[in-house]
């Protein structure tokens, strides 16, 4: 059975209260039959968050319990969710404007049972010590401290942006504290910032495992890298970091890169069609 609302068809019955589309937000296809609830104006998904979610779920070797810091609307979690649908998740997100729009995402594609949502800041180490260890630990840092790019217009999108509750460092040192043994951290970051990313993992007690620089358009250098780091205690001494060679969204002729496109598929995204940037 399946239900029309707003546009969008899922499978089942639509589910009970709370899931209207309200003023100024709109309900979007993520993942297969998933849809997230979003600001108009305000933060959005981006490719950045489907990229992150699938070099997660791409390289972690086995996933039960997964979370993801700085979660906002959920976006990275979801798609998570629907490339590992055996797998439970925790996320923690700070500010409740994001928070609310998660909930009503979790209700709407009948979620509840696989997600526990913690309202909290990720620097502190209490908001998990009560949860087992992750074998899949994912994030999205802002990428820029204040004052050195600007802030988005929608107050809700400033701390998607600009480091207002910590930086990549404290994204390191929280998936640190939280992972299982052979678990796994994978995040993204912008390529000119190497440096602060490897430093970050460095510092957290990680092993940088991978990592993968990504091209938006064919001949231009790349903008973002995604890393994927692991406990230093479960990692040989010697192990050296395999770089992979970049990815590419789309070429010259603005079609979508053949690779990027056997992505999108893996996640139940249409091949033709690049997510928001």
């Amino acid at each position: 059975m399946s239900s029309t609302y707003r546009g969008w068809t899922r499978p089942g019955p639509l589910p009970p209260g709370g899931v209207e589309v309200e003023p100024g937000e709109s309900l979007d296809v993520i993942s297969g039959s998933y849809r997230i609830f979003q600001y108009e104006k305000g933060h959005r998904y981006s490719t950045d968050d489907v990229l992150t979610a699938w070099y997660g779920t791409a390289h972690a070797p086995r996933v039960e319990r997964a979370a993801d810091l700085g979660s906002g609307i959920g976006s990275v979690a979801l798609i998570c969710a629907w490339r590992l649908p055996g797998a439970t998740f925790c996320t923690v997100e700070a500010q409740e404007i994001s928070l609310r729009l998660a909930r009503k995402t979790i209700r709407y594609n009948g979620l509840e049972s696989r997600f526990t949502l913690y309202h909290g800041d990720l620097r502190d180490p209490s908001i998990l010590a009560g949860e087992a260890p992750f074998d899949l630990v994912t994030g999205s840092p802002p990428y820029f401290p204040h004052g050195t790019a600007t802030a988005p217009g929608h107050p809700q999108a400033v701390p998607a942006r600009m480091e207002v509750r910590g930086n990549v460092a404290d994204y390191a040192q929280a998936a640190a504290r939280i992972l299982a043994p052979g678990g796994l951290f994978a995040f993204v970051f912008p390529t000119v910032q190497l440096e602060r990313a490897l430093r970050a993992v460095d510092d957290a007690s990680l092993v940088l495992i991978r990592r993968r620089d990504i091209i938006f358009k064919e001949g231009e250098p790349p903008l973002i890298t995604l890393f994927a780091a692991s406990p230093r205690a479960d990692i040989p001494q010697q192990y050296s970091a395999l770089i992979e060679p970049p990815l590419t969204i789309r070429r010259r002729d603005r079609s979508t890169d053949p690779e990027y496109s056997a992505i999108r598929l893996s996640f139940g995204f249409p091949p033709g069609n690049v997510p928001p940037s």
